[in-house]
């Protein structure tokens, strides 16, 4: 392999860690998170954080509302309706959005639905994808998306409490297929989820007096 070849490849490869773990501090990205063992043999873990200077309480708020049809993902919402996904980030708390059950479908579109498998005000959200029995050619992996809560130490100069927000997707391919996919959806996982924590930081950190 050429010196240039190597160089290229080993920033292919930074490029990738530095994306599977954008914003994370010191233990966030390998610490355990709940809902981990809803897909324990994850090929792919990406763990995406932000810090937010609003209380936990408030920043729950705006996540508990994501969804297609509901809050949205607060992301590029040009850019996923140009997919035809029909998504519109709510710029405003709706009481009508402020609760979810295990067992609720959260809408990523019209046909593709993850249900809620954990969820703990104002702690934790988990999100599970998984082919039902004879469905693992139309879904080939299992996926998990959670999303952490924390209460942090404040920011000098914040006037607010601070909230690390951490958000983690583990993939487990099923098949060559899967694999395959996975691999595909990491570039765009890391673009909307990066601007989905901007997002929610920016709404909540708003939101305060």
């Amino acid at each position: 392999m050429s010196t240039v070849a190597a160089l290229v490849a080993r920033a292919m490869v930074l490029a990738r860690v530095r994306t599977l773990a954008w914003g994370t501090l010191d233990g966030e990205r390998v610490g355990a998170l709940s809902g981990d063992d809803l897909v324990p043999d994850a090929a792919v873990v990406a763990t995406r954080a932000v810090t937010i200077d609003a209380p936990p309480q408030e920043v729950w708020r705006w996540i508990v509302q994501l969804g297609q049809g509901r809050g949205g993902f607060y992301s590029y919402d040009r850019l996923e309706n140009l997919l035809g996904l029909d998504i519109h980030s709510a710029d405003s708390i709706q009481e009508r959005w402020q609760k979810v059950v295990v067992g609720d479908e959260i809408r990523l579109a019209e046909e593709v639905a993850l249900r809620v498998a954990l969820v703990r005000p104002p702690e934790h959200l988990v999100l599970l994808g998984a082919p039902e029995p004879g469905e693992s050619d139309a879904m080939p992996m299992r996926m998990s998306w959670a999303f952490v809560v924390r209460g942090a130490s404040p920011r000098e100069g914040a006037a607010a409490a601070t909230t690390r927000l951490i958000v983690r997707e583990r993939y487990q391919p099923l098949s060559v297929a899967g694999r395959a996919m996975v691999e595909a959806v990491q570039p765009v996982s890391f673009l909307m989820s990066q601007k989905m924590l901007r997002g929610i930081r920016d709404r909540a950190e708003r939101a305060q007096p």
